[in-house]
């Protein structure tokens, strides 16, 4: 089935992105670099006294007091956000804030922002993950803090975020120890994986018209750590990232684990995958090593990436060798 408008931005959004976030941490001004990964432990020092200055992609950002009425824009800050114990805070999340289910979602957008909309919640905070609309500076001007964390290339600018937000809402020792068991769990699946000497060729699917992410961007390193081989390495001519591989390449490259990040948004599965043409002799399809994931798990980089490291590590270790 052709892939739905929503999820054609997403991948454009997944493959832009990337490439801007690399420019601004290779030529940039600093104020406009990626929060580093020293956040984690200033967040922890700097208690929960107001008024505090944070990291955001746009510079720093002054919270004069501890947050009431906070907007989120981002699934994955939403689920930051509650994660580290602000979710009272959080009075409106974009639409496609979809977990916890006890966000209060709402027909926002973090798409296409509506400042009038967004300023009649009378937030003392919003965050969003992009702000290509100019989103910071219309809500600056009417004396809205706005925390810009934009997707996280590293598992260490993803832990940076939590603890930048718990800075900003007052719950730096509860970012603090939500990293700390972040680490740990993922820390326990790569030494489980880690254990295995057969290493497995993996393929990474975003959508059906088969574009897979390379093991520079953010899932795909988390493949890496766990000592497994991208198959879409090879096909990433321009760097990007994210290349839009052929079903010619997957036959020929063969990868042992299919992992499906599109069962939501395109109805993948093991059948439809067997179903495709050619298919039937790859490796991973033979031995049944096609796993599907949470598309939304997939796509974020919150607290629930553990979950995500989980499975695949599953999927790794079920897989035969070859």
């Amino acid at each position: 089935m052709p892939m739905s408008t929503r999820r054609r931005f997403a991948v454009a959004l997944a493959i832009v992105l990337p490439l801007v976030l690399s420019a601004c941490s290779s030529g940039a001004p600093p104020s406009r670099s990626a929060i580093p990964p020293s956040a984690v432990a200033a967040a922890a020092e700097a208690g929960a006294r107001f008024p505090v200055s944070v990291g955001s992609a746009l510079g720093p950002v002054t919270v004069g007091a501890r947050p009431r009425a906070i907007v989120s824009l981002s699934p994955t800050a939403t689920e930051d956000l509650f994660g580290i114990g602000a979710g009272p805070q959080v009075i409106a999340v974009d639409d496609q804030s979809n977990f916890p289910v006890t966000a209060p979602k709402t027909d926002l957008s973090g798409f296409k922002p509506n400042v009038e909309a967004i300023a009649a919640k009378n937030p003392d905070l919003v965050v969003i993950s992009d702000d290509g609309s100019g989103l910071s500076a219309a809500l600056g001007k009417l004396g809205i803090p706005v925390v810009v964390d934009p997707p996280a290339k590293t598992l260490e600018e993803a832990y940076a975020q939590i603890a930048q937000l718990g800075t900003a809402t007052g719950h730096p020792t509860e970012a603090a120890t939500l990293v700390s068991s972040m680490r740990a769990r993922i820390d326990r699946a790569v030494r489980s994986e880690s254990s295995r000497t057969a290493r497995r060729r993996i393929y990474h699917e975003l959508d059906q018209t088969l574009y897979s992410a390379t093991s520079t961007t953010f899932i795909g390193q988390l493949y890496k750590l766990l000592g497994a081989d991208d198959i879409a390495d090879a096909a990433d001519r321009d760097g990007s990232g994210f290349p839009q591989l052929s079903a010619e390449y997957v036959v020929r490259a063969d990868p042992q684990v299919i992992f499906l990040a599109d069962t939501k948004c395109c109805q993948q599965s093991r059948s439809t995958v067997a179903a495709r043409p050619g298919w039937s002799g790859i490796s991973a399809v033979r031995t049944g090593a096609v796993v599907p994931l949470d598309d939304d798990i997939a796509s974020r980089w919150g607290p629930r990436v553990v979950d995500l490291v989980a499975a695949l590590a599953a999927g790794l270790a079920a897989a035969p060798a070859a």
